[in-house]
């Protein structure tokens, strides 16, 4: 089987749901299916999923680095996490952790070879105050000082602004909900803290449901699908795990029964057997040629002007897009 550099990022998909589909490929196979991984920060993944295959000798090399790259990222995730743990217990607040870190610290199967960056958390919002308080006095300090992002972020976001450990370089982002303030969807906030699940070290994790609401919830109510296959794994594989009893219940207690249901849909399209008709939002998450570069700028476009628009208001979404554009910088919103 030859890969059509040029096409999309289904030549990875097929990898990730049947790993001997590989066995066929052809050098220039490989370099697709390893440079569109990377791309999509799923290279640790696939060489989870490709261990123990027969593939050629560069191929095995270049996974096996992968393998320890990923496992370097977890353990750092999870010593991260011990740090934060450790500055705040004393404080007496119900610390939730959350997406990689999440994963990772409770040993499941989304977890594996995972791509792990920020370190993600979830508290009350009353205590948010508490929390940056203990933080700042700990080490991290700002990531973005501008006035008008901290007034924004404080205001209308579902976080803190991004901070980041002045000595380890490590940032972490502060959750009170897991979408915006401005987002037509309100979830739960206090279910979701109520309902999570104590790891037994000052740390807890959402509960199985709230874990797949909150990944649908990133991946189709709240961005514009940039990494959405990795998201969208880490869906797969919470399914595989936990099953979807509750989970409509569950999100239609949240306000999220449509990405859900669509999340489900995507997830048993692409990694399974089933069908689906969001054609555009798989036409968007399959975005990435072979040499790993974006490709169909309007698909792109499109989701990215969707994703702003699912945030705020016209009125304010004009107003933010203004101010970002007279100040140069990009709109994150």
């Amino acid at each position: 089987m030859r890969a059509v550099v040029g096409t999309d990022a289904m030549l990875l998909v097929r990898a990730l749901r049947d790993p001997t589909s590989v066995l066929d490929l052809d050098a220039d196979g490989w370099t697709a299916l390893l440079t569109i991984a990377r791309a999509e920060q799923l290279a640790g993944t696939l060489a989870h999923r490709l261990h123990g295959l027969a593939v050629p000798p560069a191929v095995a090399a270049t996974l096996a680095d992968a393998r320890q790259i990923a496992e370097h990222a977890r353990r750092t995730a999870l010593w991260e996490a011990t740090v934060v743990a450790r500055v705040l217990l004393p404080l007496g607040v119900t610390v939730v952790l959350l997406k990689g870190t999440a994963y990772a610290a409770s040993g499941l199967a989304a977890g594996q070879g995972r791509s792990i960056g920020d370190c993600d958390i979830l508290v009350p919002r009353e205590a948010l105050e508490t929390v940056e308080t203990a933080l700042i006095a700990a080490g991290w300090e700002w990531v973005k000082p501008d006035p008008y992002d901290d007034a924004y972020y404080r205001r209308w976001m579902h976080e803190l602004p991004p901070l980041i450990h002045r000595e380890r370089d490590r940032m972490i982002d502060v959750h009170h909900t897991i979408l915006p303030l401005t987002a037509r969807p309100k979830p739960d906030a206090a279910a979701l803290i109520a309902d999570a699940v104590p790891l037994g070290n000052g740390l807890s994790v959402l509960s199985p449901t709230d874990m797949i609401v909150h990944a649908a919830a990133h991946l189709f109510a709240d961005g514009d699908l940039a990494g959405g296959l990795r998201n969208l794994w880490d869906i797969r594989c919470l399914i595989e795990e936990f099953g979807k009893d509750r989970l409509a219940d569950r999100a239609a207690h949240h306000g999220l029964t449509a990405p859900v249901a669509r999340a489900v849909r995507l997830a048993e399209a692409l990694f399974g057997d089933g069908r689906t008709t969001d054609h555009l939002f798989r036409r968007r998450l399959l975005a990435r040629d072979g040499w790993g570069r974006a490709i169909r700028p309007a698909t792109r476009l499109g989701f990215y002007v969707r994703s702003h628009w699912l945030r705020m208001p016209p009125a304010m979404l004009a107003r933010h897009l203004w101010v970002k554009w007279r100040r140069g910088a990009p709109a994150r919103g």
